[in-house]
């Protein structure tokens, strides 16, 4: 088993090393749920890998989501060490995944890629639970009140309803998006200058706020459940790009590129299945 695991890691350097030089950064995989007992050990891998000789962190991102409170602290520590962040996202990176992604110079995906909707996830004691998709089948029980078409068994669940996790949902929701309409504008749209997709702002310069506006318009669209009908529904590059119309960078016909994502990341998901992980990070320096 030693000799398999140091050909396994062999090969895994051999890899990430080539994708550091193409991408000329530091590159780091992370792979598993977020939540909030990872803080202190990405801390302490970040802090680990971080040289001098590099502004940039390209970070592989593979996750079902989880804590969107500490997708925030994660991001503050990356952005503590690195001033540029791509992400790569070679399978699915979902709900707070996405949400991490979000804070991201650039976001690299081809088109075997998924992000998905933003839906936060809440412990309620037991398990994550998606908080929009709770907080809309109280809305629809408000609505049925109101109009008073609210069935009794209906309105027995309504007066079951726990207030004080009602309000952590609401607050994980507005979380949610504060976050993203705060990274959009700050990273994502840095460099954004020229309108380019809208034929009436076509050539125009983008203000502040334009971007701010932009931001909060990707935002609800990732939040909205009746966009997307499933809190697991995968989002492709091109349904990010046409409907929400965010900027993805597609490697899906950069052989180059694709070829070293996929030997990288391929291999590193076999041996991480294999040996039944469910939390990994990996780095040069790290494994």
């Amino acid at each position: 088993m030693r000799l398999f695991d140091q050909t396994i890691k062999d090969q895994l350097s051999d890899r990430l090393s080539a994708l550091e030089q193409h991408f000329d950064g530091d590159v780091i995989s992370y792979y598993g749920e977020i939540s909030p007992g990872v803080t202190k050990a990405f801390r302490d891998f970040i802090e680990k890998l971080k040289e001098a000789r590099t502004s940039r962190l390209i970070v592989f991102l593979n996750t079902p989501g989880g804590s969107a409170e500490t997708v925030e602290k994660m991001v503050e520590i990356m952005r503590f060490h690195y001033t540029e962040v791509y992400f790569v996202v070679p399978d699915f990176a979902m709900s707070a995944g996405t949400i991490l992604c979000m804070s991201g110079d650039k976001i690299f995906m081809d088109y075997s890629s998924s992000l998905g909707p933003i839906d936060p996830q809440v412990h309620n004691g037991k398990e994550w639970v998606p908080a929009l998709g709770y907080l809309d089948k109280v809305e629809q029980l408000l609505a049925k009140a109101r109009d008073g078409t609210i069935t009794r068994a209906e309105f027995l669940v309504f007066q079951s309803l726990d207030l004080a996790m009602l309000s952590r949902y609401e607050q994980a929701r507005d979380l949610t998006v504060t976050l993203l309409k705060k990274w959009l504008v700050q990273y994502k749209f840095k460099d954004w200058e020229i309108h380019g997709t809208t034929p009436v702002t076509r050539g125009h310069r983008v203000t502040q706020e334009d971007k701010q506006r932009r931001a909060e318009e990707i935002a609800k669209d990732l939040g909205d459940n009746k966009l997307w009908h499933s809190h697991g529904r995968m989002i492709s590059a091109t349904t990010l790009h046409a409907r929400l119309r965010l900027k993805i960078d597609d490697y899906s016909t950069d052989a180059k590129l694709r070829q070293l994502v996929r030997s990288y990341n391929d291999l590193l998901i076999e041996y991480i299945l294999r040996s039944s992980y469910p939390l990994f990070m990996h780095s040069r320096n790290h494994f």
